[in-house]
């Protein structure tokens, strides 16, 4: 298990401390994830001191990991519960998904999260840091293309597409239980808004917007193509 250190303890402690007290944070639970979960383990070495400043940072291989208000306000969107089977989009190097297990992964009822990354060099960071972290146990790294779900672990209570999608593909809509709840970047290339999904009964969802965002594209087959040109469905 990971030793905290204190001086990034007190540094977690005021990023979250300031992002409630500008209204981002609202939930005891979110609150209480961000600040266990020590983000400077999930940066490469020479970012770790940048850990708690509230903007993106590189992790390689063209990726990012977000900004811990983008991380908050996701979170919150996606209202995880303990119990909750959550499937993640895009793992990245492992943060959010280990935001979302502090929450579901404990309590009477033990949740699991299934992160999916395409990049394989990036997922076996993501897995890494997970372990490093504690939250091996509660959190899958599966490599693949995440755009089209994984059919055969559905369905999910919630989804968390943490890159940018032209739409929400209806396969991930397919996997969504009901009463779920899917969170996710959607828009154009370089400008997308925060669309949750939420599904009341087998044939009815509901659709809210939340803010303006900017993140990496989802590529895959039901997301854009390599080339970024298009979406491929």
């Amino acid at each position: 298990m990971y030793m905290m250190n204190s001086g990034y303890n007190e540094l977690r402690k005021e990023l979250v401390q300031r992002l409630i007290n500008e209204g981002i944070i609202t939930s005891k639970k979110v609150a209480k994830a961000m600040s266990t979960v020590p983000r400077e383990l999930f940066v490469p070495g020479k970012y770790k001191e940048l850990a708690y400043m509230d903007h993106p940072l590189p992790i390689g291989w063209g990726q990012t990991i977000s900004a811990p208000h983008m991380v908050a306000m996701m979170t919150e969107a996606l209202d995880p519960e303990p119990g909750n089977i959550v499937l993640e989009i895009g793992a990245g190097s492992g943060y959010h998904a280990a935001v979302v297990a502090e929450i579901i992964c404990h309590g009477p009822k033990y949740g699991h999260v299934f992160t999916i990354e395409r990049i394989a060099p990036l997922a076996a960071f993501a897995q890494r840091n997970l372990v490093k972290a504690g939250y091996g146990d509660c959190v899958t790294v599966i490599v693949g293309d995440g755009s089209g779900g994984v059919p055969e672990l559905a369905p999910f209570d919630r989804i968390l597409i943490t890159a940018a999608a032209p739409t929400i593909p209806k396969v991930l809509l397919n996997q969504l239980a009901v009463g779920g709840r899917i969170v996710a970047p959607v828009g154009h290339m370089w400008e997308q808004r925060l669309v949750i999904v939420k599904r009341i009964s087998k044939d009815k969802i509901k659709y809210e917007y939340g803010t303006y965002c900017v993140f990496v594209p989802l590529i895959g087959k039901y997301g854009w193509r390599e080339d970024r040109s298009r979406y491929s469905i």
